[in-house]
């Protein structure tokens, strides 16, 4: 080994030469198996350490130092320790340790440089003592609040919260948005409740500690606009119009708009599909894209909209990346007086720079006439503006005499007759020796079936029985000499007997290929096959081998395959092989089946509903195309699907074809398949997603309705257009509105896809006033027909008239029953005696009813009863009040003593009376409720009498009974049982 030190401060690519590896124990250089990290330390905090660590794998084992900045760390100072090759830095100080480090690790063979680790220490100040002056803004307008950070490192995160901490600013539901750019507070749509103190509460985050801080109050006042005036979304935050990313890491944009209604906002990608993984984020306020990747560069834009417009910014996406080892050094071995080449190769964005400290061309080391002391460790790097990237190789020059003792001629090599065998001469040796053969005691020279290599192999050709003997490898540098020898034995040559034949078959078909061969008996042979060159690894016919050794077919290698498929089309060949030589045949398999897919497709010509496909033929796989079919998909379809064309049946030896029928201003992808006799085969590859051209809208909206309303008010109501009817960008509606029997039409449009009422205010409408509406769509290409005229009435005055001829009369214990003369929408109010009117329970009636039933009452109780007319705008006076008390309630108990007894295909169940209570009401009769087995509709039976006779079901069935006491307060307590024809009782 040598130390001599290579210390480059740039990008390098190498590549490995190729080495020896030593016969004996050799020292080794050291090479990194953990490196510093950069760290922030908390400003201030003088008791704490840091750590920066460093592990080499080396021997001997490795010894390390540190430099900071480019120069030696004083590792005697008390601060700082070394402990094995890790950095400990006691109470750093910021001015004094701050800075690069990197660790230095190093033993006889040479000394390797870590990568940079940064100390920087974090800080976050406080924030300034004068506060922000008060801000006062009106209902519905948007606002901000500044929250002007001190200063800091590193990056903050930032919070509000409202008067006390910590009740946050939630921004769920759109209005509020803290931006993590500046920190700002932006508020969409400012409400009267908003009115409070503000605090902007900051964050850093460093590696041992976090720190956090806030800011005087912001007072902010939101004035009542009783106007309700709506706005047009305004964005106020803006990403910028060029956002650099690092891939592999996650990037953010920002959006957000004022805006009355509170608008909401949507992100697509301009010059492509929006990545699937923004998710959730792709109707918000923050877009984020993690592990960025150089597909999602771009340009973004966001959308804000509301009822009153829409607003947009787009911005662009560039993607960068840090430097990434393509090709690197590796350990070489090389011999005195030979050339080394090494490359570096790395990728980035910036493209990454490269340097060596020699000299060097481009990317590339090259050392000629190598000597000892070239052996050492050596690095390159690469680098751009992201990251610093090193790699590291340690270079061994040998020098030795020559030695077979690591790699000897091979002791006995079997060759077989009339073939050729090749022999082997690798002793170790450096400088590179001269090599020659002798047999016995001639020296063997090129003849037309000896040939002898300058770098030492010998090659026999056509070998006979004469050939059989010893060889012997001679090797010789200046340093000394040595040789090898080795023993040749002739045997009977591989042969193939019976090779496979050619073959034709359908897919999934089975075919056998056979192959036999003879060889010499007293060696194993082996079978292998090769489909288009490569290995076959099948699982062979069991009836037929390959087997090795004696066993009966040990000369048979077929090949069965089952359930043909195309993919196993081709040329296979079968080889016998012993260990001297092999024999191979081939044969061709031809596999018919379904066409492959079509490829080349394009999309053409894109109208409002057809575009224009071509495609170029795929393989027919030995069976005519006979013809193609188009599928398709749009976001609106839940997969794909077929699609209609003209012509509508495509011919096999067609490669164009038109998609009919598509929906204007929709995104498309198509796929083109193949199918023959055999079957239809696999999809062409998906095409670019396009969009037809856009259309006027086609239907009219549905769904139109209305009425209700505040007075003077006419409420118009639909069914928003779903997407694909919306056929463009710029869509709305539009409605037109008369009063009945009247000529002029008012219009109004509608800006908002997404509407579904509108509301015209006039205060000369008439209460319940009938209007005849219609509406249709617009987009930026034109508008659509109207639709149906439907009718619709203003807003009603509330009722003036309070109902009359009240009467409530009590049903049983827990019911009553209200009557009154005819009065459209009624509404119930009772309550109990004693109890406050404000409190009272609602029953609600429509149409022209006269009476209702209300039930959940009370047994024994006195109520209070009025009548109330109701429609649309409320409701109108009470009439006048009624009393009513429920009755006494009926006995709880059920029937007991329940007993029965069969005759035939009869049973009487009896049981014992039921006797009320003073406070409960009489028993009138009994209510019998049964159904046989395997019904489920119960029968009812009312009887005077405590006794019942019931037909019994056939086959042995049974009865389930419900028996229950009634009276003038309802029905009592039910009994239970289960009759079967067995006679019995119950308790």
């Amino acid at each position: 080994c040598s130390n001599r030190l290579f210390l480059p401060h740039l990008l390098l690519l190498s590549s490995p030469s190729l080495s020896t590896p030593p016969l004996f124990y050799s020292p080794l250089g050291p090479v990194f198996e953990e490196q510093p990290s950069s760290v922030v330390y908390p400003e201030g905090l003088s008791k704490g350490t840091v750590t920066l660590n460093c592990q080499a794998r080396a021997s001997p084992a490795a010894t390390y130092r540190w430099h900071v900045n480019g120069t030696n760390v004083p590792v005697g100072d008390p601060r700082y320790t070394l402990v094995a090759g890790n950095l400990v830095i006691s109470g750093p100080q910021y001015g004094s340790d701050g800075g690069s480090y990197q660790c230095l690790a190093m033993n006889r063979c040479g000394t390797i440089l870590s990568r940079v680790a940064n100390l920087k220490f974090g800080y976050l100040h406080d924030f300034s003592g004068e506060g922000q002056s008060p801000q006062t803004v009106y209902e519905g307008a948007g606002a901000f609040l500044a929250c002007q950070a001190p200063a800091h490192y590193p990056a903050l995160s930032y919070r509000w919260f409202v008067n006390d901490f910590p009740s946050f600013v939630k921004p769920e539901g759109g209005r509020w948005f803290v931006s993590q750019v500046t920190g700002n507070l932006y508020l969409a749509k400012a409400e009267p409740n908003d009115t409070a103190s503000y605090f902007c509460f900051t964050t850093i985050d460093m590696d041992i500690s976090t720190k956090s801080t806030f800011s005087k109050a912001n007072q902010l006042t939101v004035q009542p606009d009783g106007t309700g005036v709506k706005s047009a979304p305004a964005i106020k935050v803006r990403f910028p119009a060029e956002t650099y990313a690092l891939a592999g890491h996650t990037t953010q944009l920002e959006c957000f708009a004022y805006g009355n209604p509170v608008p909401k906002l949507r992100w697509r990608k301009v010059d492509g599909l929006l990545p699937s993984k923004a998710g959730a984020s792709a109707e918000g306020p923050i877009l984020t894209l993690p592990e960025v990747t150089f597909h999602d560069e771009g340009v973004y834009e966001c959308e804000a909209y509301n009822s009153e417009g829409r607003d947009k910014h787009q911005g662009r996406i560039n993607v960068q990346a840090q430097p990434e080892w393509l090709q690197v050094m590796s350990d070489s071995e090389v011999e005195i007086s030979s050339e080394l080449h090494w490359t570096c190769v790395a990728a980035g964005k910036p493209r990454p720079s490269i340097r060596w400290l020699l000299e060097v061309n481009g990317g590339r080391l090259k050392v000629i006439n190598l000597a000892l002391e070239d052996s050492g460790m050596y690095q390159c790097v690469a680098e751009n503006k992201h990251d610093t990237i090193y790699s590291n190789a340690e270079l061994r020059v040998q020098v030795q005499a020559p030695d077979f003792r690591s790699n000897p001629v091979r002791r006995l090599v079997p060759a077989a007759r009339g073939g050729q065998v090749m022999l082997e001469c690798r002793p170790r040796a450096a400088p590179k020796p001269t090599l020659f053969w002798s047999r016995g005691t001639e020296l063997l020279t090129n003849s037309s079936r000896v040939t002898v290599t300058p770098d030492g192999i010998l090659w026999i050709h056509n070998i006979s029985r004469a050939d059989e003997g010893k060889y012997t490898c001679f090797a010789e540098n200046y340093l000394g000499k040595a040789n090898s020898t080795g023993h040749l034995s002739v045997r009977d040559a591989t042969k193939i007997t019976l090779a496979p034949s050619n073959a034709d078959i359908n897919q999934e078909e089975n075919v056998t290929l056979q192959c036999h061969a003879s060889h010499d008996p007293t060696m194993d042979l082996t079978f292998t096959w090769a489909h288009n060159g490569a290995l076959y690894m099948p699982h062979f016919n069991l009836n037929c081998g390959p087997y090795q050794g004696n066993y009966p077919f040990n000369t048979i290698g077929d090949l069965l395959i089952v359930s043909g498929q195309l993919s196993q089309a081709g040329t296979y060949s079968c080889t016998a092989q012993t260990v001297v030589d092999s024999a191979s045949a081939s044969a061709k398999l031809v596999v018919r089946g379904p066409p492959g897919p079509p490829g080349g497709l394009v999309v053409k010509n894109i109208a409002e509903t057809s575009a224009e496909l071509r495609w170029s033929r795929g393989y027919d796989n030995h069976s005519p195309i006979g013809k193609y079919v188009i599928m398709g998909c749009s976001p609106l379809s839940s997969g794909w699907r077929t699609m209609r064309t003209d012509p509508s049946n495509i011919e096999g030896n067609s490669e164009s074809a038109r998609v009919v029928g598509l929906l204007p201003w929709m995104d498309y992808e198509f796929q083109v398949i193949a199918s023959n006799i055999l079957g239809s085969g696999e999809p062409s590859m998906s095409s670019h997603t396009v969009r037809t051209q856009q259309a006027a809208p086609t239907v009219a909206p549905s769904g139109l309705g209305g009425g209700g309303g505040d007075r003077n008010e006419l409420i118009i109501t639909w069914t928003p257009m779903a997407r694909e009817y919306q056929n463009g960008d710029g869509f709305g509606y539009i409605l037109a509105f008369r009063k009945r029997n009247t000529p002029t039409w008012v219009v109004e449009r509608v800006s908002n896809v997404e509407s579904s009422r509108y509301v015209y205010s006039n205060q000369s409408l008439s209460p319940y006033c009938p209007f005849e509406v219609k509406i249709k769509a617009y987009n930026c290409k034109g508008e659509g027909p109207f639709s149906q005229i439907a009718l619709v009435h203003s807003a009603e005055e509330e009722p003036t008239v309070a109902p009359s001829r009240i009467n409530a009369t009590a049903l049983t214990a827990f019911e009553m029953q209200v009557s009154w003369d005819p009065v459209q929408h009624l509404s119930i109010r009772y309550w109990r005696q004693h109890e406050r009117e404000a409190a009272a329970d609602r029953v609600r009636t429509a149409g022209l009813e006269t009476t209702a039933r209300v039930a959940g009452l009370r047994p024994s109780t006195r109520y209070h009863v009025t009548v109330l007319a109701y429609n649309s705008a409320g409701t109108g006076p009470a009439s006048p009040k009624s009393t009513v008390t429920t009755r006494r309630p009926p006995p709880n108990r059920p029937p007991g003593n329940v007993f029965w007894k069969t005759d035939g295909s009869w049973v009487t169940v009896r049981w014992d009376h039921v006797k009320a209570l003073d406070n409960e009401s009489a028993v009138l009769g009994y209510k019998v409720l049964y159904k046989h087995e395997g019904q489920s509709a119960l029968k009812i039976l009312d009887k005077g009498k405590t006794s019942v006779t019931l037909p019994l079901p056939k086959d042995n069935g049974y009865v389930v009974l419900e028996i229950r006491s009634w009276g003038e307060g309802g029905d009592g307590a039910a009994h239970e049982t289960i009759v079967s024809r067995d006679s019995g009782e119950t308790d």
